[in-house]
């Protein structure tokens, strides 16, 4: 029971490491208003977060990590936050879009626009682990 405990600890403390405790969201970094009441062309279709997973492995995970908790080396966003759970669909597009160079974050603009659609999908799938998700407070 002692070794399993320890193991748990120990895994709990190496998920935190790589997450962004200290992330705070940008107060200039809001999407337009007709920006942000867009829709989501695919938010009927879930199973395309499938490909907006691989996606964001291939695009995002470098800075926000494999499970979208973002690094602290890098000041990349934790997306699994309420604070951006909780945006609209349309404001993460927008930001997806045109990223935010002074915070480092680049622009997908790149990216079709259905693929950029599939990204948020997938960002909706992202849930809180480790010992901040036991925190309502983070």
């Amino acid at each position: 029971m002692k070794i399993s405990y320890a193991v748990l600890l120990l895994a709990s403390s190496i998920l935190a490491a790589g997450q962004n405790p200290a992330y705070q969201q940008d107060p200039q970094w809001i999407a337009p208003e007709a920006a942000g009441a867009k829709a989501n062309p695919l938010a009927g279709k879930l199973e395309t977060a499938a490909g907006g997973r691989k996606l964001f492995l291939r695009n995002c995970a470098e800075c926000h990590g494999s499970n979208g908790a973002g690094m602290e080396k890098k000041h990349s966003a934790d997306l699994q936050l309420a604070m951006v759970q909780q945006q609209s669909d349309g404001s993460l597009f927008w930001k997806i879009t045109n990223g935010n160079a002074p915070k480092g974050m680049p622009s997908f603009s790149r990216l079709p626009e259905l693929q950029r659609w599939q990204l948020v999908l997938f960002l909706r799938t992202l849930k809180a682990t480790g010992p901040a998700a036991a925190d309502p407070a983070k």
